[in-house]
């Protein structure tokens, strides 16, 4: 079982089993006595819960945020996005994407803001034009597929083409700082930012960047090598600029076959938290794959922090996979947010107990994005009973 705290004249713990067919929404006393605490926490506490968890400081509940929480599904952002009718001014405005960011923030609570932004958006910087497109995606206009184009992929230089960047990182850890909330910056791995500029944007069967990998693999490490070198790069620009953790996505690396993967995507991931660590040794680095039950082992040799385990692969065997050296993140089916609270209810607390009986540490999170059309009022509730979670060790 798990402890969830209530409110009222005083604080009380009540014990309640992942198998609760009922479970009451925090009234509004619990949620200022959570805000209460988390200022409380700021004032004695140098580090927000998520990186204390993350050093293996002794934590009264898991830190939880939400891939993609920022966006689509809330009706503030669908609003914006009637008069500001582009993703890239919404994302590429300093003013517009620390709003975005911040709407999450101000409904739920997270004890992780994440930027809103792309994985693509640095890529302008290096001589690779793109656009998002209403109902398609990225779009880019030249794919690569020569070496006389890898040739013309130019050097990131994040000051000179991104600086709305960092402009909205200060400016978040600004608005959420002094222990209340971590900012999080992230980042496009190699291979999956090669699938959009090969491809030309969003693909099913990956022909394209497929053709390259086995008739001109010397052109697409090329590529890929370039990819690695600008996503250091970027990561050190985020930490600098008041990114306090900072997630790779590697969303599309499980179109792979396993052996591929350790030449076409495992070598850069592990290039790039090494050389990561060295310029931002503090910086925690946190490793996404999408579907990506049959790469765990290979995920670990690419040595992040945290190990972000997507929503098809069981958490303990994920778990015991990988080894408990590790931090763990999520992994609850964001389908699941389309249901009734009380089974939100159950499997929040199924995610949490799992990791806490396995003894790592761990981030309360989904196993991919938030979808859109999820109900807002069920992401609160996620919240809500994740935030008064209590482990049974406090």
């Amino acid at each position: 079982s798990l402890t969830c705290a209530t409110a009222g004249p005083k604080t009380t713990n009540v014990t309640v089993a992942p198998s609760t067919r009922r479970f009451n929404v925090l009234c509004k006393a619990a949620q200022e006595l959570e805000t209460n605490t988390n200022k409380n926490d700021a004032s004695s506490q140098k580090d927000p819960l998520l990186l204390r968890a993350l050093k293996g400081e002794k934590v009264e509940r898991p830190p939880v945020w939400m891939m993609r929480q920022a966006g689509r599904y809330m009706k503030v952002y669908q609003d914006m996005c009637k008069v500001h009718k582009t993703f890239r001014e919404r994302s590429e405005n300093a003013d517009l994407a620390v709003e975005v960011s911040l709407q999450p923030w101000r409904a739920f609570q997270p004890d992780g803001v994440i930027l809103f932004s792309d994985i693509l958006t640095p890529i302008t910087g290096m001589n690779i034009p793109f656009d998002i497109v209403a109902g398609k995606g990225p779009v880019i206009h030249d794919p690569i597929r020569t070496q006389s184009q890898v040739d013309a992929v130019t050097d990131l230089i994040p000051d000179d083409c991104v600086p709305y960047v960092g402009e909205a990182l200060r400016r978040l850890r600004e608005e959420v700082g002094g222990g209340q909330s971590t900012v999080l910056g992230f980042v496009g791995a190699p291979f999956t930012l090669a699938t959009y500029i090969v491809e030309g944007g969003m693909s099913k069967n990956y022909t394209h960047i497929k053709a390259l990998m086995f008739s001109q693999p010397d052109v697409l490490h090329g590529l890929l090598q370039k990819l690695a070198d600008a996503v250091v790069t970027y990561i050190k620009y985020q930490a600098d600029n008041g990114a306090q953790a900072v997630q790779i996505f590697d969303s599309w690396a499980a179109q792979l076959a396993p052996k591929d993967f350790d030449v076409f995507s495992g070598p850069y991931l592990k290039y790039i938290i090494k050389e990561a660590k060295k310029q931002c040794p503090d910086l925690p680095i946190i490793l996404y794959i999408s579907n990506s039950g049959a790469l765990i082992e290979r995920m670990a040799e690419c040595d992040p922090d945290v190990l972000s385990l997507c929503h098809t692969v069981d958490m303990s065997e994920g778990i015991n996979r990988a080894g408990k050296q590790f931090a763990y993140q999520g992994n609850m089916d964001a389908g699941i947010l389309f249901g009734d609270k009380d089974t939100i209810t159950k499997k929040v607390l199924e995610t949490i107990k799992t990791a806490e009986d396995e003894g790592v540490r761990h981030i309360m999170n989904l196993g991919h994005g938030i979808q859109l059309g999820t109900p807002e009022e069920n992401v609160a509730h996620f919240f809500e009973v994740a935030k008064s979670a209590r482990y049974n060790n406090n």
